[in-house]
């Protein structure tokens, strides 16, 4: 599982003139679902994004969480962060999870971040979808199962 997390002050995604799902302060979150991840998987890094302190105190140090700044989250399922462009110009995805499991777990990820009280509006799964953000400082943080469990 790959996720590219941006503190945002405001996020928002457009389908067909139509928004879908948008944030105020908070996280403006990419999830990709890879070949091998599971619910576990998941959970885990769900857990570990609603702990994250990426936002500033007092005293400009990245020192609170999403919860101390009463932040939210627009979460955009994004296969092609498992792009392979180790060979020639065309990526490849097939290392990305096949589209009906890793939708679930993408479905499945919201609604553990959800279960931890956090505010959560999503893109639609497999949509063209047009994202709108402001990033915040800029901070951009990635997070990888693979280098993390």
């Amino acid at each position: 599982m790959r996720l590219v997390i941006q503190r945002v002050k405001h996020a928002s995604c457009t389908i067909d003139n139509n928004i879908t799902g948008k944030c105020e302060t908070g996280y403006m979150i990419l999830v990709g679902i890879g070949l091998d991840d599971d619910k576990t998987v998941v959970e885990k890094l769900a857990t570990k994004v609603s702990k994250l302190r990426i936002f500033e105190d007092g005293n400009g140090k990245m020192n609170l969480s999403i919860f101390d700044v009463g932040g939210s989250i627009l979460s955009i399922s994004q296969f092609t962060l498992y792009a392979d462009t180790s060979k020639g110009n065309r990526p490849s995805f097939t290392n990305a999870g096949a589209p009906e499991i890793a939708k679930e777990l993408y479905l499945y990820f919201n609604d553990c971040l959800r279960n931890l009280n956090l505010h959560v509006e999503e893109g639609i799964f497999g949509a063209d979808m047009k994202i709108d953000l402001l990033n915040d400082g800029p901070v951009t943080i990635i997070m990888d199962s693979k280098e993390m469990l």
